[in-house]
Order: C-alpha cells, then structure tokens, then sequence
C-alpha cells in the first residue's frame, strides 16, 4: 500500500516537473511600421521582430505574433478606455505589444513598460530646398579652401614668371640700357587677372617664351571658370540643405510654411500639455489650422511635396531622410522619451524583458540592429560633392608648372644665345657678356628708365 502511494506521488511530481518546464507561447501584438515590422510574404520582418528574436532567446519563450486589430498604438478616450495594442494588453488579449511604444505617464499608469529598447524625441522634417538667403560668402562655396589657396599661388606664380621672362628675353626686351620695360611687376599681376576675366590686358607678351606661359595660364584659367560656374550654379539649386527653419522657435516665428503633425500621437500630446510659451503657439497653431496628419506616410508625402513641416518622431523622421533624399531633419530635438515594450500591469515577465534588453544594449546588439534597418539609400550629400576638391585640378595646375618652368628655360636659352652672339662680335669673354645683360636686365631701379633720363638725374 505504501509502495503503491509512493508511485503515485511520484508520478504526479514527474507530471508536475514536466509540466512546468514546458513554457507557454505568449501572444504577441504589433503594428505594421518601417522598420520597425513589414511584411515579408507570410512573415513578418523588421527591427522589433529581430528584437523580439533576441529577447526570446535570453528570457525563454516561445511567442506568436499578430498585427493589432484596430491598426492603433493605444489612445485613451474620455471614459477611460484603451485602443490600439494598449487596450490588448489591458483587455488580457495578448501578453505583450512590441512595436515603437513610447514610454509615457499615462501608458505606464495602464500597462507594465519595459527600459526603453531606443531613445528618441521630437524633431521636424522638411524638403531641402526650403532655403535661407545667400550669405556675404556664398560665392566662395564652389572651391575649397585649398583650392583657393592653390589658385592664389598659381596666380602670383604665374605674374611672378611673366615678369622674370619678359626681362631675360632679349625678343622682349631686346635693349634694356635704352628700352622701357613695359611689364613691370605691377603690370604682370594686373595681365594675370585680366585673363581670369577673359578680357586680357594689353601689350602682350612678344616672344615665344612668354607667349608659352600666358597660353598655359589662359587654359588654366577658361577650365577654372567652367569649374567655379559650373559648382556655382549646382550650389544654389534646389539641393541646398541649409534650412530657414532650424528649430521649433523659427518654426513657430514664420507663416510660409505649414506644419502639423500626426493626429492623437504621443507628439500632440506633448505639445498640448507643454507649458513652453513657443510649443504652444505651435499647438494652438496646428489645432487652429487642423494641419494634422493620420498617417507617417502622408506626413512624409506632404514634406516631400513642399512647403509643409512635419513634426514626429526623431527616429522615424531619420528613417525618412535615409529613404527619400530629398527630405532633410532638423538638428534640434525636444522631449527625449524612450519606446518600450509593453505587458499586463504586475506582470512578472517585464523585469526578465528589461534585464534582456539591457544586456542587448550593452553588447552592441540594439546598435546593430539600428545600423541594419534604417540604413540609407541616399548617395553622398550632392552639396559636399560639388565642392571642388584641390586634387580635382591636380592637371591643370601640372600643365600650369611645366609651362612655367619650360616659357622661363627658353627666355634663359634666348638670353645664353644673344650673349654668345654679343660676345663673338665684341670679343669679349661670354661669361662677363651673359653678366652684363643680367645686371643690367634684373636691377631694379634704372632698368625701366630710358638711358639719357638715367644720364639727367646723375647729372
């Protein structure tokens, strides 16, 4: 007899054990939002169901997903009653709601909220081409600095051996002792710039050397300008991201562009409760002009058809700005709050949750999936590239130098061949002939000056 109780309490602790390690399949509800859940066939993807992989894994569950019935993330009404996967959770329909929860008094007060799985805050998205006016240095933003700075250098390189080489050439400057050298220093900076304006600046240069090097730098100068025009004109078209309205104060400051945000979000709520005097001009506004939205998607659709703002999420306006190019967020962001998972109040389960998603955080986890999901579709920013870069120019300034140093070589060879000539004819010594002609051709005072004016001052 006791043999036989002792089998069955043993049997019935078994079943008990077994029982127990069994784990239930909790019922999960969501609602469909890039990225966070799409539909991928039959299947649901996104960064909330990779999530909930993730957490599954560490807490021990299994878990069937559904979208929410009323397509709502959970409003209260006037009597107290929840919609949208609150109201599931609240009614005992399901056991969790995972989707982007923002973590808010209210929601806390009617369900059990988890540590945020993801900051965010309220931030405004507009088109790019709502642009402020040109600034006083607006014209400089084709080249970058180097690039000035290398076309400075070229300038007054160029000028520089423009005035060396009309000097040592002879078939420029065949008689320094009586001849007036018309290309001073001045006269070849002045020469040089004019030819930036491709309007030139007589006289110009007679012999083949310095004919050379105002060639190379008339090349040099007809590409710079195509390239500075061209970078000039892509510079102020409709791509410009610099924003006239930088921040709720500028929006709430002007009546040129409309504004609005989604209707009974967690975003109007703030606006609306908000004691700043600038956030609620920005809800009388909205309330008075009813520029609300229903959806994420019109919100975006009316942004990218122009002179409309919309107000929302931080996290979901950058994932529009990863998708649509042409749409831009602003920098400034107001009312840090977090997304949460959500569970029946006292549910045991939303501590192991939150513990889950620490660890996630903490191992980089959340950080990935944030890089996988709102990653951009956009090229490289159109007004960055534009920017023209020194290296960009990197042939032309080479066909720059060696016009240069190959106009000064001729005007040294044609200087070497009239004073061997000089000498043969003098009989003098080359090298005291070639020393004259240089002394007489590089001093600075006289060398301008006819011969007989030099003769009236010493007298």
């Amino acid at each position: 007899m006791l043999f036989c109780f002792f089998l069955l309490s043993s049997g019935f602790f078994l079943d008990m054990v077994v029982c127990s390690s069994v784990q239930p399949e909790l019922r999960i509800t969501t609602i469909k939002q890039e990225p966070y859940t799409m539909s991928k066939g039959a299947q649901l993807e996104g960064f909330c169901m990779d999530l909930l992989s993730e957490v599954a894994k560490k807490v021990g569950f299994k878990y069937k997903v559904q979208l929410v019935k009323d397509g709502s993330y959970g409003r209260q009404d006037e009597n107290g009653n929840w919609n949208g996967m609150i109201g599931e959770v609240v009614r005992g329909e399901v056991d969790l709601a995972i989707a982007p929860l923002t973590l808010t008094a209210a929601r806390e007060r009617a369900v059990g909220m988890t540590k945020p799985f993801m900051q965010t805050g309220i931030s405004i998205l507009l088109r790019k081409d709502i642009s402020e006016g040109a600034g006083f240095l607006d014209f400089l933003t084709p080249f970058s600095a180097e690039t000035w700075v290398g076309i400075l250098i070229a300038y007054l390189g160029t000028a520089a051996s423009i005035f060396v080489v009309t000097r040592l050439s002879p078939c420029e400057w065949d008689q320094p002792q009586s001849e007036r050298n018309t290309f001073s220093f001045l006269h070849s900076l002045w020469y040089t710039a004019g030819a930036l304006t491709l309007q030139g600046a007589g006289p110009h240069p007679k012999a083949l050397s310095g004919r050379l090097i105002c060639s190379c730098w008339w090349l040099f100068s007809v590409v710079l300008l195509a390239c500075y025009f061209s970078n000039l004109s892509s510079s102020k078209t409709p791509e410009s991201s610099h924003l006239t309205v930088k921040g709720f104060e500028d929006l709430a400051n002007q009546d040129m562009i409309e504004y609005g945000c989604l209707a009974g979000s967690s975003t109007l709520a703030f606006f609306k409760n908000s004691n700043n005097p600038v956030y609620r001009r920005i809800y009388e506004h909205m309330e008075r002009t009813k520029s609300f939205v229903s959806s994420m998607e019109e919100g975006v659709r009316r942004a990218k058809e122009g002179n409309y703002a919309f107000i929302g999420e931080s996290v979901s306006l950058d994932l529009a700005v990863a998708r649509h190019c042409e749409l831009v967020r602003a920098h400034e962001v107001i009312g840090m709050r977090g997304y949460s998972i959500a569970a029946g109040l006292g549910t045991p389960i939303i501590k192991n949750l939150s513990v889950a998603i620490l660890q996630l955080s903490e191992a980089g986890e959340l950080a990935y999936l944030r890089s996988k999901w709102w990653a951009s579709s956009c090229i490289a920013d159109k007004a960055k590239s534009s920017v023209v870069q020194l290296h960009s120019l990197k042939g032309m300034f080479l066909i720059l130098s060696l016009g240069l140093g190959l106009g000064t070589l001729l005007a040294v060879l044609e200087l070497t061949f009239k004073s061997r000539r000089s000498a043969a004819e003098q009989r003098k010594s080359y090298c005291a002939v070639l020393t004259e002609e240089l002394s007489l051709r590089l001093r600075n005072s006289n060398a301008n000056k006819p011969q007989e004016n030099v003769d009236k001052e010493k007298a």
